[in-house]
């Protein structure tokens, strides 16, 4: 296992927990995890890299050991924080960054609001965003304020990290048991009864977000994407799933970016870096590679 170090930094008057894998000197990309994942669960990405990287991975605010939020979440927070860690990191030169789900749709429409901050893209999944029908914002806003009265969000509390790590395998049948019990040893949080564990995270997440980021507009901003960018899909995805179902939405999407390339892993689901670790490190270290050509793929 590769060993890592964690540093805690002042991000946007948060406390981020980071966690990094490898030497000062060696070539760097960011890691972004999804909602509901730590960064360390990029461990099994990262074991699989044939070559020595620099691998720098935050828990998002609210996440593993990262600061929670006093009150509710909003994706633009996201953006920011993303602004303000490669700033910590990457002062002088743009980034490449991995973003899985959540992370990549951050990364995603960072990197065309900022496109000179950012050198290369990795898109894990992170083109999944939610489509609002006209009219829904007073259930949402109506659903969101009950929440917040109600406080009623709470993530499952288990016994034991076994206990835990058997639910990942039932939930994913392609998690090893190893690999479970690795994220039952980084994703859970002691209660203070002394006695349970939870999901490491705010369950202030579990909130519905009152404001949407509208697909139209974030299409607008990966139309301004100049860096190459990776997208990686798994062909047993439950999104790709209902792509499936819509391809001209699913090209629609992708077409957005001007320099992509196209891959999809077979016996893989949205878990990519759970599911086939070995597969995603050899991608990445191709992809980010300094001699990778650039330019569509045919």
């Amino acid at each position: 296992m590769q060993p890592f170090h964690c540093e805690f930094v002042s991000l946007r008057e948060r406390r981020y927990h980071v966690r990094i894998w490898g030497e000062n000197d060696a070539p760097t990309f960011f890691f972004l995890h999804g909602w509901g994942d730590v960064s360390a669960s990029f461990q099994f990405v990262v074991d699989a890299l044939p070559r020595k990287w620099r691998v720098i991975a935050p828990d998002w605010r609210g996440f593993g050991l990262s600061q929670w939020n006093d009150g509710a979440y909003m994706f633009t927070d996201y953006i920011a924080d993303l602004d303000a860690l490669l700033e910590h990191y990457s002062p002088d030169q743009p980034a490449q960054i991995a973003g899985h789900s959540l992370g990549g749709i951050v990364a995603g429409v960072y990197a065309g609001i900022r496109a000179q901050r950012v050198s290369r893209f990795a898109n894990m999944e992170g083109f999944g965003l939610w489509v609002s029908a006209p009219g829904e914002t007073p259930a949402r806003l109506e659903k969101w304020l009950q929440q917040i009265r109600d406080k009623d969000s709470a993530f499952r509390h288990y016994p034991r990290r076994e206990d835990y790590a058997l639910r990942l395998c039932r939930d994913n049948p392609r998690l090893t048991p190893e690999r479970a019990a690795f994220l039952a040893e980084h994703s859970l949080l002691a209660l203070e009864n002394g006695s349970d564990f939870t999901f490491a995270a705010d369950p202030k997440h579990r909130w519905i977000s009152p404001v949407l980021y509208p697909l139209e507009e974030a299409k607008a901003c990966w139309r301004r994407v100049s860096a190459p960018t990776l997208w990686v899909a798994g062909r047993e995805s439950v999104i790709m799933k209902r792509f499936d179902e819509h391809p001209d939405e699913y090209c629609e999407r992708m077409a957005c970016f001007a320099d992509v390339r196209e891959v999809r892993i077979d016996e893989c689901g949205h878990n990519l870096h759970h599911d086939q670790p070995q597969a995603i490190a050899a991608l990445l270290d191709d992809f980010f590679s300094p001699a990778h050509p650039t330019g569509k793929s045919p």
